[in-house]
């Protein structure tokens, strides 16, 4: 068996060695940072995660769900907190057993981490920051090197320098595409009692047209919120400069959150604002080197699926070598093949449920709609499937995920939301969605 390196041990990189050690591979893996299960993370950034049912397949695959499952915290809907205070809830679901689970990044992290290593197979070398790959040699800023040769994997986030590398060999290197919009995280407390101070089974929302905040629980009780919001313009991060237009900002647009907000308004000074861009790459790969997760195929996260969708390249991928028989160029190469058109397809459908979350959510012909779609999910349950419940509770490929929900849009348009014509629905239905 080869003996295998992966480069980066965040999240997709450990389940990767795990799936591999299972196979009988033996895995050198180097993360940049120190070994966060010594540390502490820092507050501010990617604190909790949404997992949801790809996510969770791969983690159950490589025997490791069960220890990740006590801290989960199930969110059953959105809870949209209008301007007026009024508070509206929106089950993801007419199935009440799909929900999205809220999940704290850094306790899956050490999970992971923790599970790798206990197969006795994998070795995690921390404290060591890739600086250069070549055809040579991978190069660490320790001074350390070693050969580009074996099998390599690159789950090195979308700054992936391995990435970089691929695109010197290619005639069609990757793209970055910024959204525009940037990104803060700030806290809620547990409240006197040490109980939440907001309902905990929700992903709340407070949508405002061009710029939303939203709050995801954690299993200390308190809530981690994400302020996402446009880069430069009259309501901007640049635009909130002065202590008084945060507080005036918050004041006015989400009263409800504002005296909950913990260390305010120095915690918006203090914590970092993270950029938002998809990563769009045709070639993951080269004969020996190959890219999984975020260094491929980095998304926004307005669909809670950055996470998932590296977990399930994991599933793919070894789908490919059972498939190929551990060629690995043809590994790669149908790895690539396969999960590319997915990967561009999530991208897309994560930046338009960004406009869904931030401003549709909260309008009366959005409500009607989804109305219709899950009545037809309730009827033609194995045909017309809500394409938020195709991308977050099935496995469905993306890529025919986006296909379906564009037809099932279509069909909608063609209803009378106060008027069903059930037989009309039906004869769409069969004429243009194949049976699932």
């Amino acid at each position: 068996m080869h003996k295998i390196t992966i480069i980066g041990s965040g999240l997709s990189g450990p389940l990767l060695a795990i799936l591999l050690a299972e196979q009988g591979y033996t895995v050198d893996l180097f993360e940049k940072r120190s070994d966060p299960r010594k540390e502490t993370l820092s507050a501010g950034r990617s604190i909790n995660l949404a997992l949801s049912h790809r996510g969770i397949e791969a983690l159950k695959l490589s025997n490791v769900f069960n220890q990740i499952k006590p801290h989960l915290i199930p969110m059953n809907g959105r809870m949209i907190h209008h301007e007026n205070g009024e508070l509206d809830f929106q089950p993801y679901s007419i199935n009440p057993n799909e929900y999205i689970n809220s999940v704290s990044r850094g306790e899956l992290n050490k999970i992971l981490m923790t599970a790798a290593e206990n197969t006795n197979k994998i070795n995690i070398h921390f404290d060591h920051t890739l600086t250069e790959a070549t055809h040579a040699e991978i190069k660490f800023y320790s001074g350390r090197t070693i050969p580009n040769q074996g099998i390599i994997f690159g789950a090195d986030g979308a700054g992936s320098e391995l990435r970089k590398y691929i695109d010197s060999t290619t005639d069609s290197p990757s793209r970055t595409v910024p959204l525009g919009h940037a990104y803060k995280e700030l806290n809620i407390a547990p409240g006197d009692n040490d109980e939440f101070q907001i309902e905990s089974n929700s992903l709340h929302i407070w949508p405002r047209g061009e710029f939303m905040l939203i709050a995801l629980p954690n299993t200390n009780k308190s809530f981690t919120l994400t302020l996402f919001m446009p880069n430069e313009g009259e309501v901007s991060f640049a635009s909130l400069q002065k202590e008084s237009d945060v507080i005036d900002f918050f004041n006015t647009q989400f009263s409800d959150a504002m005296p909950l907000l913990e260390n305010f308004p120095q915690s918006f000074f203090e914590y970092p604002t993270g950029r938002l861009a998809t990563i769009y790459a045709d070639n993951w790969h080269t004969e020996n080197l190959c890219l999984i997760g975020d260094a491929a195929h980095a998304v926004v996260p307005f669909f809670g699926q950055g996470m998932n969708a590296s977990f399930e390249d994991c599933n793919i991928l070894m789908d490919c070598i059972k498939d190929e028989a551990g060629n690995w160029p043809k590994v790669f190469e149908s790895y690539n093949k396969i999960r590319k058109p997915d990967a561009d397809a999530i991208a897309n459908m994560a930046i338009e449920n960004y406009i869904e979350m931030r401003d549709s959510v909260a309008q009366s012909d959005y409500i009607q709609r989804k109305k219709i779609a899950n009545t037809l999910f309730e009827k033609f349950p194995h045909r017309f499937i809500p394409r938020y419940n195709m991308v977050s509770f099935t496995s469905i490929p993306y890529s025919k995920v986006y296909e379906r929900g564009i037809i099932q849009q279509e069909i909608i348009s063609e209803l009378d939301s106060n008027n069903i014509d059930f037989e009309k629905a039906e004869r769409l239905i069969l004429e243009r969605l194949p049976l699932l």
